[in-house]
């Protein structure tokens, strides 16, 4: 267990916990604030990452992928709030997961029938393909950036709810929507913004995710799981409670498939350990889901209201 090997684990469980927050911040901005359930909202993140593989592959701009990647979560994300979420507000949860689970199949068959069922890969440029020193030590560069993106992101979203008049509007709306209303506010405007933001949100983390994984149909739905389990520990309705449990889920399951195996080698033969090992550090998150539901159902870090 060197000192290099814990490093890059502890960078590995940073830059997965910042992706996992790309994704888990605008689920829960539209699950926590607006008790909206979207299980499409992994598909968003699946649409990201094709939208990047498509733009950057044919231009040879990553950052036009990117900024396509962008493009593609706000206005699939309108068009989805106009055309099905916003008839379901008033509905029960129950019609919310039914009809965002359609839409989940609806969007896997279209990516497989468009782009076939074989992955696609992304290149880096070559400035984001090396690696960076840190004290000795060398980290892939893009790795880097997904941590510094996702750093971005939590600012700015902490900036936009805290210090904003959108942010009040957003925290006064999650609180008591007909008063906001009263007071002449666009609910419906409101809501609209905040789907396409958490759409935006959830691209972003497809197209941060692409060139370290494989774009292909239905890789939103794994990712999507980890994000529920996210705002669950976190606080369902808080960005920064979101930001915190994304750190600890991504550290946690980063080390716990590093380290539970060489551990359980010190009591068991290796062939087990290896087999039990990577299955036993894969439960770690839903065991720490269900200590924080049975000790603090609202989570670690909930949202203040009132």
């Amino acid at each position: 267990m060197s000192a290099s090997l814990l490093i890059a684990q502890l960078l590995n469980g940073l830059q997965y916990g910042v992706l996992l927050f790309l994704l888990a911040a605008g689920l829960t901005l539209v699950f926590g604030i607006m008790s909206f359930v979207n299980l499409a909202h992994g598909s968003l993140y699946m649409l990201g990452a094709y939208a990047l593989a498509v733009v950057s592959g044919a231009t040879g701009s990553f950052a036009l992928g990117v900024a396509a990647a962008l493009a593609t979560g706000i206005v699939v994300g309108a068009l989805l709030e106009w055309a099905a979420a916003s008839r379901l507000y008033r509905r029960d949860h129950l019609d919310h997961v039914l009809a965002t689970f359609g839409l989940v199949l609806f969007f896997n068959e279209l990516t497989r029938m468009v782009w076939g069922p074989q992955p696609l890969f992304v290149a880096l440029p070559e400035a984001l393909s090396g690696t960076v020193e840190l004290m000795g030590f060398f980290y892939p560069a893009y790795r880097f950036l997904i941590i510094a993106v996702g750093l971005a992101v939590a600012l700015g979203s902490a900036w936009l709810i805290h210090r904003t008049r959108l942010g009040m509007l957003i925290r006064a709306g999650s609180v008591n929507p007909q008063m906001v209303g009263a007071l002449g506010v666009n609910i419906r405007l409101l809501n609209a913004l905040l789907f396409a933001l958490g759409a935006a949100l959830a691209a972003l983390a497809g197209a941060m995710a692409g060139p370290i994984l494989s774009v292909q149909s239905g890789m939103g739905e794994p990712v999507l799981i980890t994000a529920l389990v996210v705002i669950v520990i976190g606080g369902i309705g808080s960005v920064s409670g979101a930001f915190y449990a994304a750190l600890i889920v991504g550290l946690t399951d980063t080390l716990g498939r590093t380290y539970l195996p060489l551990l359980m080698r010190e009591f068991a033969s290796r062939e087990i350990a290896s087999a039990a090992g990577p299955a036993l550090a894969s439960m770690l998150i839903y065991l720490l889901m269900a200590v924080v539901l049975a000790l603090r159902p609202q989570g670690l870090f909930p949202a203040h209201r009132g």
